[in-house]
């Protein structure tokens, strides 16, 4: 018994280790890219940085549409592909690429055309106004290709191919790097052009990344691709079992963006210094987030293949491993983050008070790490692979919408804290969160097998 416990234990940390470290890397590498953006935009002035970061809102939201789209999608197919269902898993394609190509192209259209108005929503600085709009007319045209990116790198994560959606995020960020260097300063031959030239090489850079992927995926794993028109011939049994199960986690992360969007508007209030401090301290943050993204990442994908395989007991015996290296996880990258905060804020060309202020707001951010390394763990990972969704998003609604936003606004508006100090008391958010799901995962009712009923493809 000792030694088939061991093997398991063995077994289960590698399958981890192989989903999450290509995870890991991979936003490793976009993250240290939006860091040298930051970076890199932060030599034209604070009014820069300001504007970039407002205008990335928009994609931020759309992002994370992209993202509720892909956990939903992921439920489906790492229980479908447990069960060996590839009728099912090109159908869950073919819907998901649907209804994200759908929203993709709604808000190419709102970014290409009101890009003044969306800036208004966050501050009336003209200034960051007109630089923010300019970028935002620009990275419209690459919303569509990330959407499609997004979901059959999924895809291809959930069989074990997570070396091919890294190997083309390498190639894709590495020109992204490139053309932002060159078009950014007007580097040779290249002209001078700012934030526009950033602009551009992202939406490049992010075109180049779905055609390689899509070359790929036809050419090496047809199992992933979308092999005929049947994948968008949905039977009315499966969309009513797919969208009231995906629906909640779509609306999940579109109204956590609008949440965080909401707290960027309370960061606002305090002035264009407070935003640019907030922008570098995300910018330096998201590197130490990465590892928690791949832990979520192998957990959903690893949990919901056992509940296809009707093995429900390790399912939990999964799900307890993955909240003790969720919480390893959050300590280890809350102390790396507290002990390279201050080289890193030094690297910025920006003022002594701002960077102040991005240096007291990462060390709040690293102390609450752990907390957040867990509560992405059991909300994005546990409970949505279990198909537990409704919960997983009134966990998640709960802790933004009646803890932490309105605690943003009285903080900004009301008790007029200093910028660190507000980034910590929105700590309360994730404190709501951990109990909220922990005392889910320990009630055992969070397992819903969606493969039980083979009629619905």
């Amino acid at each position: 018994m000792t030694t088939k416990i061991a093997d398991s234990r063995k077994e289960f940390l590698l399958k981890t280790f192989a989903i999450a470290i290509p995870v890991v890397i991979q936003n490793l590498l976009s993250n240290s890219l939006s860091f040298v953006d930051t970076l890199m935009i932060g030599q034209l002035g604070e009014a820069s940085i300001a504007a970039v970061g407002l205008a990335n809102q928009m994609f931020f939201l759309i992002s994370l549409f992209f993202f509720g789209i892909t956990s939903g999608s992921s439920i489906f197919l790492s229980q479908y592909w447990g069960a060996k269902n590839l009728d099912g898993i090109q159908k869950v394609l073919g819907l998901s690429i649907s209804i994200a190509a759908t929203g993709a192209l709604l808000f190419s259209i709102a970014s290409f055309a009101i890009p003044r108005s969306i800036m208004h929503v966050f501050t009336y600085d003209e200034a960051v106004v007109s630089i923010g709009s300019t970028y935002l007319r620009i990275v419209a045209f690459s919303y569509i290709a990330s959407s499609i990116s997004q979901i059959f790198g999924t895809a291809l994560r959930v069989i074990g191919k997570a070396k091919t959606p890294l190997a083309v995020a390498v190639v894709s960020l590495a020109v992204n790097a490139l053309g932002n260097y060159l078009l950014i300063f007007g580097i040779g031959p290249f002209p001078r052009m700012g934030v526009a030239g950033a602009a551009l090489a992202t939406s490049f850079s992010r075109i180049l990344e779905i055609v390689l992927l899509l070359y790929f995926i036809y050419h090496k794993y047809p199992t992933v691709s979308i092999q005929s028109r049947n994948a968008f011939r949905w039977k009315k049994q499966f969309i009513l079992r797919v969208v009231p199960t995906c629906t909640p986690v779509i609306l999940n992360e579109l109204f956590w963006a609008l949440g965080m969007i909401a707290y960027k508007i309370a960061y606002s209030k305090m002035g264009v210094e407070a935003i640019a401090a907030v922008n570098v301290t995300e910018s330096i943050a998201s590197l130490f987030f990465v590892a928690m993204m791949g832990i979520s990442n192998a957990t959903v994908i690893m949990i919901g293949i056992k509940i296809g395989e009707k093995e429900e007991d390790l399912a939990r015996l999964y799900a307890k491993r993955f909240i003790l290296i969720a919480l390893a996880t959050g300590v280890l990258s809350g102390l790396l983050e507290s002990q390279l905060a201050l080289p890193f804020t030094r690297l910025f060309n920006i003022g002594s008070s701002v960077k102040t202020m991005a240096l007291y707001c990462l060390y709040a951010n690293a102390l609450l790490l752990p907390i957040k390394s867990i509560n992405m763990s059991v909300i994005v990972g546990i409970l949505r692979a279990g198909g537990d969704t409704k919960f997983s998003m009134f966990a998640e609604m709960f802790g933004v919408w009646c803890v932490g936003v309105p605690l943003a606004f009285i903080g900004s508006m009301v008790l007029h804290l200093s910028i660190w100090n507000l980034y910590l008391l929105l700590g309360m958010e994730e404190v709501v969160k951990i109990i909220i799901g922990l005392s889910r995962v320990r009630a055992g009712k969070w397992i819903h097998d969606l493969t039980e009923k083979p009629s619905l493809t």
